[in-house]
């Protein structure tokens, strides 16, 4: 059962920025309550699932500066403004792991924390790896390092600490059969 959307009374941009914006909202809940909330607007991101071979993924090392550390995750992506999903999929797949796709597969989507924040992670196998001609240009606040792991290895990276993200533990759950792909909301 969906819940119709509630009334926003006011609306005010309280920042602005290259990926995502924060907007104060005057509301009224479902159950009747007014209050401001301060909303993180996101255009949305992909989730890859890069699979050189049945049981195997390409995870990425990246430095994440939000949480002071390195960390195994799956690579992703934010949509470019007007961007279709399966092309962002394609293009970050490449960027991030040097792969080409031959063919993405859309899995599910979820919200990441639909608490304060918008994001919508849409989900993609991507299959067929191919290495491109030319290796593409990465984002220049990005230093990556791809390696493929079995679903096993990648397994163990989580119960050792070494994956703490939940998309990668969610997208490993569901490439793994544990959670079944979702329906678009």
């Amino acid at each position: 059962m969906t819940t119709p959307r509630r009334p926003v009374n006011a609306l005010r941009t309280i920042y602005r920025g290259r990926i995502f914006r924060v907007e104060r909202e005057h509301v009224t809940l479902p159950h009747g309550v007014a209050l401001t909330m301060d909303v993180i607007r996101h255009r949305g991101s992909v989730v890859l699932l890069p699979q050189p071979e049945a049981g195997q993924i390409v995870l990425i090392r990246q430095y994440r500066h939000v949480i002071r550390r390195s960390i195994w995750e799956l690579p992703a992506g934010t949509l470019e403004p007007g961007e279709q999903p399966a092309r962002a999929a394609r293009r970050e797949c490449e960027e991030e792991t040097g792969w080409r796709p031959r063919r993405v597969v859309r899995l599910g989507e979820y919200y990441a924390t639909p608490g304060y924040c918008d994001e919508r992670m849409i989900f993609y196998a991507c299959l067929g790896l191919a290495r491109p001609s030319r290796p593409a240009r990465g984002d220049d606040d990005e230093h990556i390092l791809p390696q493929v792991f079995t679903l096993r290895q990648a397994w163990a990276l989580v119960r050792r600490g070494e994956v703490v993200d939940m998309k990668t533990v969610l997208g490993l759950a569901i490439i793994s059969g544990r959670v079944p792909a979702a329906a678009r909301p």
